[in-house]
């Protein structure tokens, strides 16, 4: 993960964890910062808000998601 990761930022995992039955792609948070920002406290919940998993992840194994183009990547066609 090249960017910089924040507090509250969204992510989705990039590796199945089968011994806490998450899967490659589920979306959490970022709710805390570990291990001086090598690795994130990550809140896991489904489309209701309710939380069914929270756990330490390394930097490897999330990727942080993005709703809007960064402004570099923005091109204006005529």
């Amino acid at each position: 993960m090249k960017k910089n990761v924040k507090l509250y930022d969204v992510v989705a995992l990039t590796v199945d964890l089968p011994e806490y039955k998450l899967k490659r792609g589920y979306v959490g948070t970022i709710v805390e910062s570990l291990a001086n920002g090598s690795a994130f406290e990550v809140e896991f919940s489904d489309s209701e808000g309710n939380s069914y998993a929270s756990l330490g992840l390394r930097k490897d194994q999330l990727i942080v998601l993005h709703y809007d183009p960064f402004p570099e990547d923005i091109s204006i066609s005529a």
